[in-house]
């Protein structure tokens, strides 16, 4: 293969910026400097235009299936999406596998689909939906397996009692694995949806007032005390919706414990008051929509470094389902919103161009950050000489109205119609390779491949 080089861009990685060329070769960067010579290279002009590191997106349900509902993208598609918004890299959340299965069951389903479906790197997280012996012992093989992450649930069928979840921290602990916590308070929520069914549950607007912000703070204050119990494991908190909770991880690190904290673009941008739009189904998750306060408080923890990455939590069951299903009970609506494809470009808009965040910041939360907590680091997450050559060329003027028809999420809606977006990513490469050029798929099926991860 040529050796290749992006000429004459604005080069964004955690040294800062530079005007230079990033030379390629074998899928590793060989050298970032000016006016590289450019005799038997191909050539990709980059000129006005950021070359950033390639997105990490370390929370998506691609693959998802709950009961007899299943997301509406795959492996495929869900990668594709994640191509064309500058993704590089996801990291999937399996689903529960069948009751009492091992902690590998569910990566290995996953691999069987995975490999021969992506078109960006991928890697896994494992998930424990029971605690016994083996699962406590299979914790250090699984991140043997290249999976150095594992999921915990604090409410659902899944759920972990505070017991189990201490066993949990004190395995994972010792074998390295980072454990990943969906932090709501389950009596809480199940109390109040119960009450809720009592009557007329089919307005979208009981769905916030089902899961409340103590719901979530609640659960991340007893998680920092389970893992002081646990020897002060470190943690990670998925999808950050709530200032309350925010500002109990804030003090816990003044304390000295280590909790990492992500958060989505729904919760950057959106607001409750969207339940009460005709539409308002569209918008069923968990955690649900917040106040506008609690946005700008979550924008505020994007600046000052409480909050450490930007994900998606992109689960893409159908509008269509959700009405089928949730029309009249709104609780029985499948729960997730697609995101894939819009998180770089969204927190491009909204955060470095309206002066929230720097670009250098920008790199932090959706590359860096997520690379170095997630074990992909230092072969992924920055621009240096030795890394996998994962680049974007971002195009800062370009002006996209977001719409279903123009992304290629492969689900009937976005949550964030309407919404006039600047700068896009235009080339986006994996491991030298070209996947998007001008807008337009050039990977083919399956050319990814699974990113074994390090030890945390």
């Amino acid at each position: 293969m040529k050796p290749i080089l992006v000429t004459d861009g604005t080069v964004v990685s955690t040294a800062g910026e530079l005007q230079a060329d990033v030379r390629i070769e074998d899928g590793r960067i060989v050298a970032i400097a000016r006016g590289l010579d450019r005799a038997g290279c191909r050539i990709i002009g980059a000129g006005n235009r950021l070359v950033l590191p390639g997105g990490i997106d370390v929370h998506t349900h691609v693959n998802l299936r709950v009961g007899a509902e299943k997301v509406s993208d795959g492996f495929y598609h869900g990668t594709v999406a994640a191509a064309h918004g500058g993704t590089t890299c996801i990291v999937e959340h399996p689903g529960f596998g069948p009751a009492g299965c091992s902690l590998f069951h569910q990566p290995e389903a996953y691999r069987d689909s995975g490999d021969e479906e992506v078109v960006v790197d991928y890697g896994l997280h494992g998930v424990a939906q029971h605690v016994d012996d083996q699962v406590l012992a299979d914790i250090g093989g699984l991140a043997g397996q290249g999976i150095a992450s594992l999921k915990v649930y604090l409410t659902y069928d899944g759920r972990l009692t505070d017991e189990e979840i201490i066993a949990v921290l004190q395995a994972a602990n010792r074998a390295g694995v980072l454990v990943c916590f969906h932090a709501e308070n389950h009596a809480i929520v199940s109390a109040l949806t119960r009450e809720m069914r009592r009557g007329d549950c089919s307005d979208p607007a009981l769905h916030p007032r089902s899961r409340p912000d103590y719901a979530e703070a609640e659960a991340i204050y007893c998680l920092i005390r389970l893992a002081r119990a646990a020897g002060e494991a470190p943690i990670y908190i998925v999808h950050l919706s709530t200032a309350a909770g925010l500002a109990i991880i804030r003090k816990a690190r003044k304390e000295g414990s280590v909790v990492y904290a992500e958060t989505c673009p729904q919760y950057l941008c959106l607001d409750e008051s969207y339940y009460a739009r005709p539409d308002g189904l569209k918008y069923i998750m968990a955690p649900p929509l917040r106040r506008k306060e609690d946005a700008a408080a979550l924008w505020q923890g994007l600046a000052d470094g409480t909050i450490d990455v930007v994900a998606t939590d992109h689960c893409s069951f159908a509008l269509a389902r959700k009405r089928a299903l949730g029309s009249i009970d709104i609780f029985r609506a499948p729960g997730g919103i697609p995101g894939v494809e819009t998180r770089l470009p969204i927190l491009f808009s909204e955060g470095v161009l309206k002066k929230r965040i720097t670009r250098q910041r920008f790199v932090e939360l959706v590359s860096t950050n997520p690379a170095r907590i997630m074990g992909l680091a230092p072969a992924k997450g920055d621009i240096r000489v030795g890394a996998d050559a994962d680049l974007i060329i971002l195009d800062p003027a370009r002006e996209v109205s977001l719409d279903e028809k123009n992304l290629h999420q492969h689900v009937d809606y976005t949550p964030f119609a309407g919404m006039n977006i600047r700068g896009w990513p235009e080339t986006v490469l994996v491991r030298g390779r070209v996947v998007i050029e001008g807008g337009t798929l050039r990977a083919a099926r399956g050319s990814g491949i699974f990113a074994r991860r390090g030890f945390c």
